[in-house]
């Protein structure tokens, strides 16, 4: 129950901050949209970024899952991995601007 909980927020969470790093970073290129999800539109780079994340939790073998960051094992590729990381590190702000103490609060801890 609580780890279907942590799931749901974690892919709430990252299809918000994807979703925000793609429509300041592709969209205004002209990118074509690949996927649309949670309200949010994607490209083709960051709609696959987000697919591989949600299903690197669903198979977390840690129970309870840590958060991805304080993992002793890191199940992301070194490549997504560092995408990732920029896209949180992006995201991340706007949404502090915006008052979302919440997602600060997950960001950090």
């Amino acid at each position: 129950m609580a780890r279907q909980r942590r799931l749901r927020r974690d892919a709430r969470v990252l299809h918000a901050f994807i979703g925000v790093y793609c429509q300041r970073h592709h969209q205004p290129q002209g990118d074509s949209h690949c996927g649309t999800a949670a309200g949010w539109h994607y490209c083709p780079q960051c709609w696959e970024l987000l697919q591989y994340a949600l299903q690197r939790g669903k198979h977390c073998r840690l129970d309870p899952k840590p958060a991805c960051k304080d993992c002793p094992v890191h199940c992301y590729a070194p490549d997504k991995r560092q995408r990732i990381r920029q896209v949180m590190g992006f995201a991340g702000q706007p949404f502090i601007r915006r008052g979302r103490l919440d997602w600060l609060w997950h960001y950090f801890f």
